[in-house]
């Protein structure tokens, strides 16, 4: 099988493939996902809902389109499938963080937001207030 591989390597099918947009398009978007999957390690409260879930449904109409186009584009289509996988769960990051519960955890809230939890009510309050000024920006 190797021997196929270099035996394609070195014919002008290889040139034609390796100097043309359906090589270099996919090669230059990887930078899509390889962000995606960098970002997954930051903080939830840097998350962008709107722009992941944009990026998400971005990547799923491609990998429709480089499944459909003629010779078909793997390497776009394994490029968009990682970034939509990656958006998908910075998606569920998002959603577990502002309303699931787990901005509260984080900010290891006990009890009802009633309560006087020893100033957690007011650093919750302040988070809040620099969420929506980085949501407005």
């Amino acid at each position: 099988m190797s021997s196929t591989f270099f035996t394609w390597l070195r014919s002008p099918a290889a040139r034609d493939y390796f100097f043309s947009t359906h090589f270099w398009g996919p090669v230059a978007n990887w930078g899509l996902p390889l962000a995606a999957l960098a970002d997954l390690r930051k903080d939830e409260e840097v998350i962008s809902g709107t722009m992941t879930t944009a990026l998400a449904c971005y990547s799923m109409v491609f990998m429709r389109f480089a499944w459909r186009v003629q010779p078909r584009n793997y390497l776009l289509f394994a490029c968009h499938l990682t970034n939509a996988t990656a958006q998908s769960v910075q998606d569920a990051r998002f959603v577990n963080y502002w309303y699931n519960g787990g901005r509260e955890k984080k900010l290891q809230l006990s009890g009802s937001m009633g309560e006087d939890t020893g100033g957690v009510t007011q650093a919750v309050r302040a988070a809040r207030e620099e969420a929506k000024k980085i949501m407005e920006k």
